[in-house]
């Protein structure tokens, strides 16, 4: 039995025409099918095992780094003389952080506190915790400044009571006492007859209230009602806004608790978050595109107005009584101590204030904040928070530890917070999101290849196909004519 050829051709260009549907199709279904699972993927959801898990119990490696600034000059600081600082470290801590307490709420969010405890690691680090670093004394040189206006009288007490407890205006001990705390008359003394007056009621430190501890009850939505929410703190301690700052916009809590964001994001986007340690929201721009062992992700950076004072930035009234841009006043939520918060090295800040210190070099690459996230799930997959701890100084009469010393800003210590997605995780990220798009694309750009090109040979064959049956007609009827033609020719002459 011959097979048409023709019909078979047709049955082809049919095929190719439906492969190309398919393609078509596929290409405008698949972003909506990878799109979906991102949304069932990113929603607070125990049943979504790897992302709640991830978000529970937070699978990255994070290290904090501290830098301490050394004063090479201390005798010539108390005479009023510019101080000299050397940097020191980085002293390397790795965190843990773990969510506990957790209870997911009927309005679609959900609550929990997160502990963190750190540990120190000797091979990452440049030095060790027996280093001994020369920094100011917060509790003497900050308690001067808080205590200005004060009658005389009492100045003169308070001096008495540091010399009997031999406080002097500055510090000489091992990274490990200035970080969680050492041993002190004086801080054992405001704790007895003064509680509630210093942070922590046992040794005083500068991380001494970080170690072992949690950043207060946080209350953030699924995303289960609305995708754009997910993440988004709901509530922290039980407030919807802070009573720390003068204007309403500054005591509101923004953002995400910092970790993850929605997921879709634009680079019109920004990337607000609420963060305890600094008593405020803070709200990243967006600053380039890149790439991360292939999977995009958009950067983010701090704004030059996020620690600009209010003179030069409006919005930012309500965290004053300032000094000069870059300096983000936290006195009211620090015990009323005149700390400052910057970038470090005083990056991005007032120009004068690297003036009155010597021995800093501020630069973006070694001191400007970034998070590198990816748009389409809101997942961070590097992140480098770099903040500087200030205190300022002034010479007090009648507080004679305070000498001479002339106003200023003083960097005591800078630490950067980072972490970036590696391993099994980065290999499952990868996968999800780079690779079985790019199969999905492949696919939908093959199917209508594949079908344009079944179709094109298909119909190739039909027009040959087509044009054979026609010439072999033309041909036939040809012999038929000429074979008519010499019959006549043979057959005699009935005329003669």
């Amino acid at each position: 039995m011959a097979i048409d050829k023709s019909k078979v051709a047709v049955g082809f260009i049919v095929a190719g025409v439906l492969t190309v549907f398919f393609g078509t199709v596929l290409a405008f279904v698949g972003p909506l099918i990878i799109d979906d699972q991102i949304v069932k993927n990113t929603m607070i959801d125990p049943k979504n095992e790897m992302s709640y898990t991830m978000w529970k119990d937070i699978p990255v490696p994070f290290y904090m780094s501290v830098y301490f600034f050394h004063i090479l000059n201390p005798k010539e600081l108390l005479k009023g003389e510019k101080p000299m600082v050397e940097q020191r470290g980085p002293y390397v801590y790795r965190k843990r952080c773990q969510k506990d307490n957790i209870t997911f709420h009927p309005n679609n969010t959900v609550s929990y506190r997160e502990y963190r405890k750190y540990f120190f690691e000797p091979a990452m680090s440049n030095g060790t915790e027996s280093d001994f670093v020369t920094i100011p004394n917060m509790l003497v040189l900050g308690a001067a400044v808080m205590m200005e206006n004060l009658p005389f009288a009492v100045r003169l007490m308070i001096s008495a009571t540091f010399k009997t407890f031999n406080e002097g205006p500055f510090l000489n001990k091992t990274v490990g006492e200035l970080m969680w705390g050492y041993d002190s008359g004086l801080v054992d003394f405001l704790n007895t007859y003064l509680p509630g007056m210093l942070p922590s009621s046992g040794k005083f430190g500068l991380f001494a209230e970080f170690n072992n501890s949690n950043t207060g009850l946080f209350t953030i939505f699924t995303g289960k009602d609305d995708i754009r929410k997910v993440h988004k703190v709901d509530s922290w301690n039980g407030l919807t806004e802070l009573n720390y700052w003068r204007t309403p916009q500054c005591n509101m809590i923004n953002g995400t608790a910092g970790q993850m964001w929605p997921p879709f994001m634009t680079k019109e986007s920004t990337l607000p978050f609420y963060s305890p340690d600094a008593c405020r929201s803070m709200d990243l721009v967006y600053q380039r595109p890149g790439e991360m062992h292939g999977i995009p992700l958009y950067r983010y950076v701090a704004p030059k107005t996020l620690f600009a004072n209010g003179t030069d930035y409006s919005p930012n009234e309500g965290f004053c009584p300032c000094r000069q841009s870059g300096l983000l006043n936290v006195s009211s939520c620090r015990h009323n101590s005149p700390v400052f918060i910057s970038h470090p090295h005083f990056f991005n800040a007032d120009p004068v204030l690297l003036d009155y210190v010597q021995g800093l070099s501020p630069s973006e690459e070694n001191h400007g904040l970034f998070i590198d996230i990816h748009p389409q799930t809101g997942v961070p997959l590097n992140v480098a928070i770099r903040l500087q701890l200030n205190l300022y100084m002034k010479r007090v009469s009648g507080i004679t530890e305070t000498g001479k010393i002339s106003e200023v800003v003083m960097p005591m210590i800078w630490f950067e917070e980072s972490g970036y997605i590696d391993g099994p995780i980065l290999k499952t990220f990868h996968t999800s999101l780079v690779v079985l798009p790019a199969v999905m694309e492949y696919m939908q750009y093959g199917f209508i290849s594949l079908g344009l090109a079944t179709i094109i040979i298909a119909a190739l064959v039909h027009y040959k196909v087509k044009k054979n049956k026609l010439d072999g007609s033309a041909a036939s009827e040809g012999n038929t004519s000429t074979s008519s033609e010499e019959r006549d020719t043979l057959l005699p002459d009935k005329t003669d």
